[in-house]
């Protein structure tokens, strides 16, 4: 098993799989590295060097009390960048992945990447202001944390069954198996890092992140997310992402990279060989 000790002596898991283009991923909450198992598997059988790390406090990486927020997750990925010696990276997040992403060229560019992916992001902002009236009120996220507090496994329990994963919709196919998966993976994470990672995807403005982007962008989207809608998120940062180009997934749940993978898959190899 792979681990790199950050400058503040945190312990990253990551997997390394296959050799040729770098593919570097980051994962949701309250995941790890396997949400991206099947990209990997199909990248790496097709050319690519695979990549991806369990953030801080999630998977089988170390569980500080400080430092869940976006800056220090980005300073991480900077930092795992940098002891691989990865150099024209493609860089894909999903959903809290997507804003550590964001944040990552925004403190510290893109010298090493060469294209990213935002993949049901959360950019440029979930959370409700005044600058930013189309987003969800905060009570949303209060719900969030009340919830897992009072019982954080059924909470993780909860939001797979439901709406991650789209299983609440009529003539859905539930899988258990992803289920206990989500369930797995969101029980492997520390409570405290958890807890604090629900403010940094929420309440971190990604706006002037974007704008920064100068390198070929491509933004992955459901049209029936329920987790971060499409309004508030892929639409604007397509706007705000110089030249970036939108795809829709008609029907697309927030977890496409499990309801979509085929055609997910095929869209990534599709832009990191374009």
């Amino acid at each position: 098993m792979a681990y790199l000790t950050t400058r503040d002596d945190v312990s990253l898991y990551y997997k390394d799989w296959g050799s040729g283009t770098p593919v570097v991923f980051s994962h949701g909450w309250p995941l790890t590295a396997d949400a991206w198992e099947a990209q990997m598997f199909f990248l790496a059988s097709n050319g690519c060097r695979c990549v991806a790390h369990d953030r801080r406090g999630h998977g089988r990486s170390s569980q500080p009390w400080h430092g869940n927020d976006m800056d220090t997750y980005a300073d991480d990925l900077a930092q795992l960048l940098e002891a691989l010696d990865l150099h024209d990276v493609v860089l894909v997040g999903h959903s809290t992945g997507g804003g550590e992403v964001a944040r990552y060229i925004g403190r510290h560019g893109t010298e090493r990447v060469a294209k990213a992916v935002l993949v049901g992001a959360v950019p440029p902002l979930m959370v409700k202001t005044d600058a930013k009236p189309g987003g969800l009120p905060m009570s949303v996220f209060d719900g969030f944390r009340e919830q897992y507090l009072a019982d954080r496994a059924q909470f993780f329990l909860d939001v797979p069954s439901g709406p991650f994963y789209g299983f609440n919709r009529k003539g859905a196919e539930v899988s258990e198996g992803l289920i206990r998966s989500w369930w797995t993976q969101g029980m492997m994470s520390g409570h405290k890092s958890a807890f604090d990672c629900i403010a940094a995807f929420s309440e971190t403005d990604f706006t002037e992140d974007l704008k920064k982007f100068d390198v070929p962008t491509l933004i992955l989207h459901g049209d029936d997310d329920q987790i971060v809608p499409i309004d508030n998120s892929a639409r604007l940062s397509a706007k705000l992402v110089k030249d970036a180009t939108l795809k829709v997934y008609p029907g697309g749940a927030h977890a496409l990279a499990d309801t979509c993978k085929d055609e997910l898959n095929a869209d990534l190899l599709a832009f990191i060989r374009s």
